[in-house]
């Protein structure tokens, strides 16, 4: 065969090969044997390998995996990646209809899709080529598996037939199906390791493995729900739904547009039993609104996006009885009840612990040792005890009762005011406090500190070698190699990372302080507003409720932290070994004041950049984002498609409306 003859045969064999793939995974359907499909898929993997100057990593030969181990990189995500907001009973349901009549003035059509409990991804695609296949991560961004990801049968490498835009996107849900699970579990056991909890579990483990060629033998699958609003293609998110079906994309057969939401009711029933007969884990029902400028005018806010809800289904239920419980201690001091169990059997895992989360609990459950209890898995991840068969209860039986003094360091427990738990103060010598701000500091969202972990943490600790935060700067490459299990190479490393963790910018280093409430989105929303911790440190209670987002509670907390004089000598001693307390110049370059003390609602859709972008904008300028109308609001910045609620309240109040081009020479 000359070079061009085997050229075309190449080609026509990848064809080949890639529909019968998507026949087979996505379709469910197939004209060949398997036999048959495995003979083609030999002779291309001979041709290749006959001629190299035809190679290409999206051949159908690359889904089995390589043994090649790479470290997973991060990718910023282009649109943000939401949490839906939960429901779990028809009120609530019917309520996020009756706000979504009220505030669009329409009567809404919904798209009910199955709720897929696996791993969400992302997939973008430049020239219909699979560029990235990235994992949620933070929302803001995730790790790159895209080596992994392109093991799962059910993915298109290349997208099918045309009109599919130069650069796209599409979130869904990577899962492990029942039959495959259970193999993979019967295999382990085999081997003698331990059986994996369940196919969600299973899954997160798997698409962040090292070796791919592992991956490619787990048999993982993929469903696909969303295409970013900014994508334009249709109006409605059913339409693009059937268009992603066109273009390869495996598309549950079960969604359906509901004109109301009786019909959205209807869904849920059905599915609700019916889903034990699924071959993949669900646990709920999405309902969305299906127009595209409806989603767009009632937005998001900083974590869900409004115009979507999750249903659900009510957990599974066991019964078992109440052996003991048991204390544990957490970062903030906060003390947390665990019951342990008898072995149960509850949702596909065994379950030997549940939280009770707080003392009310224990009082309003009654509880007494060696009660029998019914066990619920709340959300389908976390065990609790949600009630107690008093009728059973032996007379002699003890009650249970919260502890006074704190279990790791005998304090005296606290309860604010407000709160339901309880804290141990002693933030000084507590050892589980201590050792939980070490953790959270060196955590990967956090310094990232390279060779680390939470055994590493215990295991200076207990060694004298660190008793807060600052201590680990003082670690010697000596002090670490003589310890267990770690050596001179291993030590280097942890110094290496150390190092790095001083280039970490302020908004991570304001996050790994550990100041209660304070996560990684609240974490940017300071820095951008104080620009550097001298700023915050001073900032008075007025000033930190006027930042967006920042509520009495945050701004208590800030307060009472920097109030505490440990923590300002803290802050010192980093400030010291060179960690970033203020924004780079790359950072602060495009911010100003120019929207100090302005307040704006963003509503509609526009020309030139994304709702995201523009909130972006007004942030960097000191403006505040809204998300509704009232006296407060200085500005609407207006697109097109505004609702005519919206409207109809901007202008009974007078609030002044811009546009786009207004607003960016506002800032200019």
């Amino acid at each position: 065969m000359d070079t061009e003859s085997a050229r075309k045969k190449i080609e026509a064999l990848r064809q080949e090969l890639d529909r019968h793939n998507y026949l087979y995974y996505v379709k469910a359907g197939s004209e060949i044997s398997d036999y048959e499909f495995d003979q083609k898929l030999k002779e291309l993997e001979a041709l290749e390998k006959e001629y190299p100057q035809f190679n290409d990593p999206m051949s159908p030969t690359k889904r089995v995996g390589s043994d090649i181990t790479s470290e997973f990189v991060q990718v910023k995500h282009k649109y943000p990646v939401l949490s839906l907001s939960n429901t779990y009973n028809e009120g609530e349901l019917r309520e996020f209809d009756n706000r979504i009549r009220r505030e669009t003035n329409l009567e809404p059509e919904y798209v009910c899709e199955l709720k897929f409990d696996g791993v969400s991804i992302s997939l973008n695609y430049l020239q219909g080529v699979l560029k990235h296949a990235v994992t949620r991560g933070d929302g803001v961004q995730g790790d790159d598996v895209t080596t992994n990801i392109k093991t799962i049968r059910s993915i298109p490498l290349k997208l099918q037939g045309s009109g599919w835009p130069a650069e796209f996107e599409i979130r869904g849900e990577v899962l492990m199906p029942f039959d495959v699970f259970q193999r993979l579990n019967e295999a382990r056991e085999a081997n003698g390791e331990t059986p994996f909890a369940n196919p969600r579990n299973s899954t997160a483990g798997t698409i962040k493995m090292q070796d791919s060629s592992i991956v490619a033998s787990r048999s993982l699958d993929a469903y696909f729900y969303y295409v970013p609003g900014e994508i334009k293609l249709t109006d409605t998110h059913f339409e693009n739904l059937k268009l992603a079906s066109e273009w390869g994309f495996k598309i549950s057969e079960h969604t359906k547009k509901c004109s109301s939401i009786d019909e959205v009711l209807e869904f849920i029933h059905y599915w609700d039993n019916e889903r034990f007969n699924l071959p993949v884990a669900t646990d709920g029902v999405v309902v969305k609104v299906n127009s595209i400028p409806v989603q767009n005018d009632l937005g998001t806010t900083a974590k869900s996006p409004r115009w979507a809800v999750a249903y659900k289904f009510k957990a599974e239920k066991a019964v078992t009885r109440l052996l003991s419980v048991s204390y544990q201690v957490g970062r903030t001091g906060a003390v947390t009840p665990v019951a342990n169990l008898d072995p149960v059997q509850l949702a596909g895992t065994t379950v030997k612990r549940a939280s009770l989360h707080n003392a009310d609990i224990i009082e309003k459950l009654d509880l007494h040792l060696n009660d029998i209890v019914e066990v619920e898995k709340g959300g389908e991840i976390i065990p609790k005890i949600v009630g107690v068969d008093t009728d059973s209860r032996h007379p002699l039986s003890a009650k249970v009762q919260f502890i006074e003094k704190c279990p790791e360091c005998s304090t005296q427990l606290v309860r604010i005011d407000g709160e339901a738990a309880h804290y141990c103060p002693n933030q000084a010598t507590c050892p589980p406090q201590i050792k939980g701000k070490i953790v959270h500091f060196i955590s990967r969202r956090a310094m990232d500190i390279d060779g680390m972990g939470e055994e590493t943490v215990e295991l200076f600790f207990n060694n004298g070698l660190v008793n807060n935060i600052a201590d680990l700067y003082c670690l010697k490459i000596d002090d670490i190699a003589s310890l267990e299990r770690l050596g001179q190479k291993s030590a280097q490393r942890i110094i290496d990372g150390l190092e790095a963790s001083r280039k970490v910018p302020f908004a991570r280093v304001l996050f790994a302080l550990g100041i209660r409430y304070i996560g990684e989105t609240v974490a940017k929303k300071l820095t951008a507003a104080f620009k550097n911790i001298d700023n915050l440190m001073n900032a008075s209670y007025e000033q930190l409720i006027d930042v967006s987002e920042i509520g009495q509670r945050i701004a208590e907390s800030i307060l009472n932290f920097f109030g505490n004089e440990e923590n300002c000598k803290l802050v010192e001693q980093l400030r010291h070994i060179g960690l970033q307390f203020e924004l780079s110049g790359e950072e602060l370059e495009g911010t100003s004041d120019k929207l100090a003390g302005l307040s704006i609602i963003i509503s509609g859709t526009f020309e030139k950049h994304s709702r995201n972008e523009l909130k972006k904008m007004i942030e960097q300028n000191g403006g505040k984002n809204v998300g509704s109308i009232s006296k407060k609001t200085s500005y609407m910045l207006a697109g097109d498609n505004i609702g005519p609620a919206k409207l109809e309240k901007i202008k009974k109040l007078g609030i002044p409306m811009i546009n786009e081009d207004e607003f960016l020479s506002m800032i200019e």
